[in-house]
């Protein structure tokens, strides 16, 4: 049996984008509803593309921080499936939300993955990304995948951090990630998406499930 890599491409803000990365096969399309992110996007037209998202792709929200009364009111009246908590939001934060959510940690030479283990009854997955002083995501850097192995994440891995075409498959050779989560990579300019690259990506994390699903 061939083992699937899922694919969310984040930081859509564009229906052309969208219905792109729809038809190349992704799996979650992120809306990042962050502040200080050179890729928000407004509820009001969030709400208008997720119209357009069919069945069986999920619809993620990004948030950093934020009021949980906003994040719920958000996901209510703009229809996303899940969220993706990038902050510092706490178990309680976490299950106070009524959709399943995805935590994200940022990973450097000495984490040991031990905070991880207290979301273990809230997240449905966990988001490892590049460690940045200052920024909570979307750092275009790539970290050192081999210490996914070490980190002992209790659950579904979804890797991100300087992700594209020409170093998916290494990616996902040396981490074996649930899932990979893209977005400078595949983009012409914040929030504007590269069909070409979107398809190669997809393309990529393919070819690479099928090499590792190949019998010895």
């Amino acid at each position: 049996m061939v083992n699937r890599t899922r694919i969310k491409v984040c930081g859509i803000t564009d229906y052309g984008d969208l219905a792109h990365a729809v038809s190349a096969g992704v799996d979650g399309l992120g809306f990042i509803f962050a502040e200080k992110s050179s890729r928000r996007i407004e509820p009001e037209k969030a709400r208008e593309l997720i119209k357009a998202v069919p069945p069986f792709v999920d619809a993620v929200g990004v948030f950093v921080n934020e009021d949980p009364d906003i994040v719920t009111d958000i996901i209510k009246y703009c229809g996303l499936t899940m969220v993706q908590l990038h902050g510092q939001e706490n178990v309680d934060y976490c299950r106070l939300m009524p959709v399943r959510i995805l935590k994200s940690f940022a990973v450097k030479k000495d984490t040991d993955g031990a905070e991880m283990a207290a979301y273990a009854d809230v997240a449905a997955g966990y988001l490892l990304d590049t460690y940045h002083s200052s920024m909570a995501g979307g750092t275009g850097s790539s970290f050192d995948w081999n210490l996914v192995e070490g980190l002992h994440v209790p659950g579904p891995v979804l890797l991100a951090g300087g992700l594209g075409p020409d170093n998916v498959e290494e990616a996902i050779s040396v981490a074996r990630p649930f899932a990979v989560d893209v977005n400078s990579g595949v983009e012409k300019s914040p929030g504007r998406k590269d069909h070409q690259k979107i398809t190669a990506l997809v393309e990529a994390v393919r070819r690479v499930d099928l090499q590792l699903s190949a019998p010895l």
